[in-house]
Order: structure tokens, then C-alpha cells, then sequence
């Protein structure tokens, strides 16, 4: 029988699947709403994989949204002829529950590209040093250090965490709000620390990185393996 991590990674392989065949299809387009885009990815997914169930909301964010952090429910916008976009979705898969985010450009904003590039870049030097330090590293620590590098490539770092605990839906009864099941500057606890039940918990780890000044957000987001 599959463990608990080889599932999580099955179902996060299908949500890269799905953020392909959005590339492929076009959907990402000028013209086209928030809104539209992600009804067309909820139809997508269906159409791919049989799914209807979502373990958090669906977020398509473009433009001035972008700067916007989960919990934010800002207006819809329409894509335009330069901008830039980030999904968001947590499609649950046999019971198994992905949480992938993506940011995408449309035209050649040089900021926007740079954008793009910066946040898969500090996604993975974060990876990497949470890997390095994987035993004894803390929420609190992981998080700092994720402002510290966002800072370093010229970006401000946009949500109060970096991250939060994924599994078996509903894992943790949607984690709840308490600061040990986030990447969270106050989470004093082990990341490696088991679970009430002494099992190993899994991370997904995100990237929010923000330009207030030019009004652009980019996001990245996957397991932390």
C-alpha cells in the first residue's frame, strides 16, 4: 500500500497535470475574467481527472489582486494586454489533497517576468534549506529565513506564513487556525515533530512575493520534498 507521502505526490503530479493542459489549452488569455478562468479550470479538472471536491477555495488572482493574500476575497478583474496572473487550487484526488499555485505573465513586462522567475527561485532555496536543517527546524525559522531570501532577490514577502500542514481530506479538519499547522513566525514547534497520532506530518510550502509599489504579486506553491 502506497505511505502517506507517495500519495501526496501522486495527487500533486495530477495538479501539475492540470496546470499543464492549462498552458496548453490557452486559457490563460487578455480579455478573459478571474472568475471565467477559474470555472474553466474547475470544468478542466473534471473533464481530466473526475473532480469536483476542493479541499480550500479556488484562486485565480490577476493584476492589482495579486498583491492580495489568501484569506483576501478582492473584486474581479479582467486580464489585459500585459499582466500578471496566479493560480491557486487544492484539488482532492482519491481523498488525497494537492495544493500547487503557479504565477503565469501576459506580454514582456520585464518586472512581471522577473517576477515569475524570482518566486520559483526562492520557492527553491527555501526548499533547500529547510532540507538542509530538516530535524530541527522550526515553523518560526523556516519563515524568517523565507522573508530574509524574498528580501534578498528585491521582493517584499506578502502573507504572515509561508505554508501549512496537507494529507488525508480533510486533513486536520482544515488544520484549523492555530499557529503549529502553518510556516508561521510564531510557530516555535519542529516541522518534523509527529502529529497527535505519531505520524510523520506533511508540509506544503508557498511563496508570496509582492512589489507594492509597481502593485505586482507572484506565487508559487508545492509539497515540501
Amino acid at each position: 500500500m502506497p505511505t502517506a507521502i507517495q500519495q501526496l505526490i501522486e495527487a500533486e503530479s495530477k495538479a501539475a497535470q492540470l496546470f499543464s493542459e492549462i498552458e496548453k489549452q490557452g486559457l490563460i488569455r487578455v480579455g478573459k475574467t478571474e472568475k471565467e478562468l477559474n470555472t474553466e479550470v474547475y470544468g478542466l479538472a473534471f473533464e481530466l481527472f473526475g473532480i469536483r471536491k476542493y479541499w480550500h477555495k479556488r484562486i485565480v488572482r490577476s493584476g492589482a489582486n495579486t498583491l492580495f493574500p489568501y484569506r483576501e476575497n478582492p473584486p474581479d478583474l479582467t486580464f489585459g494586454e500585459e499582466d500578471i496572473i496566479f493560480l491557486d487550487f487544492g484539488p482532492v484526488f482519491d481523498a488525497w489533497e494537492a495544493d500547487f499555485g503557479r504565477t503565469f505573465v501576459i506580454g514582456k513586462n520585464p518586472a512581471m517576468l522577473k517576477l515569475k522567475e524570482d518566486v520559483e527561485k526562492v520557492w527553491q532555496k527555501g526548499r533547500d534549506f529547510f532540507l538542509q536543517h530538516k530535524e530541527n527546524i522550526t515553523g518560526a525559522e523556516l519563515y524568517a529565513y523565507t522573508r530574509q531570501i524574498a528580501q534578498e532577490a528585491g521582493w517584499e514577502y506578502g502573507n504572515e506564513h509561508c505554508g501549512h500542514l496537507i494529507g488525508e481530506f480533510p486533513h486536520e479538519k482544515i488544520i484549523g487556525e492555530e499557529t503549529i499547522n502553518y510556516i508561521h513566525p510564531e510557530n516555535v514547534l519542529r516541522m518534523s515533530e509527529a502529529d497527535k497520532n505519531g505520524r510523520e506530518r506533511h508540509w506544503i510550502y508557498e511563496i508570496h512575493l509582492v512589489d507594492r509599489e509597481l502593485g505586482i504579486g507572484g506565487f508559487f506553491e508545492q509539497l515540501l520534498v
